[in-house]
């Protein structure tokens, strides 16, 4: 299977860790991800805030770039950068005047852009193209006893539910019982983690911070994960400053992927796990090797 690829500017930078892990773990089930070339800023924080229809326009550089390919998908890792890529595509479509400007600003640069190519999240793509049982077969080392609570955000399924529930999505949650996790109960799986406001309003953004991960401290979880970089750095950076309003709520948030990849008995070092501020203590069980089956047999 191939698919082009967008990472976006956070799978660069601070979320670099995302990016480590979800290639070697697609590479490993046979996904081909082919980097877009030439691709530029989704549109999404400030852009999407201040001018909604230049946002739009500056996605569907990207789409259309991804149309030339040939490539009919583009899969966006990111959740903001998935959600505004999304939202592009079905603004193109609902909306004639957006349509118009896009088409405009496009033609300017020598591009064109159809509304064809489909926006996909990883967790789509595993579900639905490669799915739960090539993901089983693929775990060498299981999670056994690891205790995960899945923490979706609030962007992948709202408000467009393209592959999932938008109150109660549960794609993760599959996952990772395939990866043998025992996936904790987490009803706040769809909150707000606080994105920016952590740096703009600080006092709301911590708050909402130590709620997330105060529920999954009580609710047993040993880590948190997530496929957004954002939530991923609010949850993983501020540990210092909630705990110095809140009292300490130590929990690790990594990327479903890199979970992914410690079951799959990937090498730790091509996973991106060092980059956490928060590291996560628990490891699956050694691969087992001939010579240890041997002795176990004997």
């Amino acid at each position: 299977m191939k698919l082009a690829y967008f990472p976006g500017c956070s799978l660069k930078g601070l979320g670099r860790a995302y990016e480590e892990s979800l290639l070697p773990v697609m590479k490993h089930l046979g996904v081909e991800l082919v980097e877009l070339d030439d691709w530029n800023c989704c549109g999404a924080t400030a852009y999407m805030a201040v001018d909604e229809v230049k946002a739009c326009v500056l996605a569907a550089r990207n789409l259309a770039l991804a149309e030339k390919t040939g490539q009919q998908q583009l899969m966006a890792p990111c959740a903001a950068c998935y959600l505004v890529l999304n939202k592009a595509k079905h603004y193109f479509h609902d909306y004639p005047a957006i349509k118009k400007t896009m088409d405009h600003a496009l033609a300017a640069i020598g591009l064109k852009y159809d509304g064809d190519t489909a926006v996909r999240h990883p967790l789509d793509v595993l579900l639905t193209d490669v799915g739960l049982e090539a993901v089983r077969q693929k775990v060498v080392r299981p999670l056994k006893g690891l205790k995960v609570a899945p923490y979706y955000g609030c962007q992948i399924v709202r408000p467009y539910a393209t592959f999932d529930d938008q109150y109660n999505p549960t794609a993760m949650d599959k996952l990772l019982e395939a990866l043998g996790a025992t996936v904790v109960r987490y009803p706040l799986k769809t909150k707000c983690c606080g994105g920016s406001l952590t740096g703009t309003v600080p006092a709301a953004g911590m708050r909402m911070v130590y709620i997330l991960l105060n529920e999954a401290r009580k609710r047993g979880a040993d880590c948190l994960a997530t496929v957004c970089p954002l939530c991923q750095f609010n949850l993983d950076a501020y540990h210092a400053k909630v705990a110095s309003q809140y009292g300490p709520v130590r929990v690790p948030t990594v990327y479903f992927t890199q979970l992914m990849g410690l079951a799959f008995g990937l090498p730790e070092k091509e996973l991106g796990l060092n980059r956490s501020a928060i590291r996560l203590d628990w490891r699956p069980e050694p691969v087992p090797t001939p010579a240890s089956k041997e002795a176990v047999t004997a």
